[in-house]
């Protein structure tokens, strides 16, 4: 499986940069995001940044990926799954609006 990484940039040359996380740091290719610039968030994907993440969503899926890990190595508690998965607790799951709209159309239909 790939995950793409919320990756802090520390400093750009060109269409690279210079990213940090989880105390290391990452060479990224900034090609498909050059409005990015130093103290962005962004989500890197097989050395390539693919968008830009405002710095809440970076801190949620970062703590979402520890919550993953720590499921992985045995270590998760309920307080640790909650707070990792803190935008999914204690609510229905909801489909986006491009499945949402096709699930309405698909029920007129029946």
């Amino acid at each position: 499986m790939c995950l793409g990484l919320p990756m802090r940039i520390d400093a750009t040359d060109g269409t690279f940069a210079v990213c940090s996380a989880a105390g290391r740091t990452e060479r990224v290719d900034l090609i498909l995001v050059p409005e990015a610039r130093a103290g962005d968030h962004v989500l890197v994907f097989q050395g390539t940044a693919r968008r830009l993440l405002d710095g809440e969503e970076a801190r949620l899926i970062t703590e979402a990926l520890d919550g993953v890990a720590a499921v992985m190595a045995g270590t998760a508690d309920t307080a640790l799954i909650d707070r990792a998965f803190a935008d999914l607790a204690n609510r229905e799951p909801e489909l986006p609006p491009h499945l949402a709209a096709a699930y309405a159309a698909g029920r007129k239909e029946a």
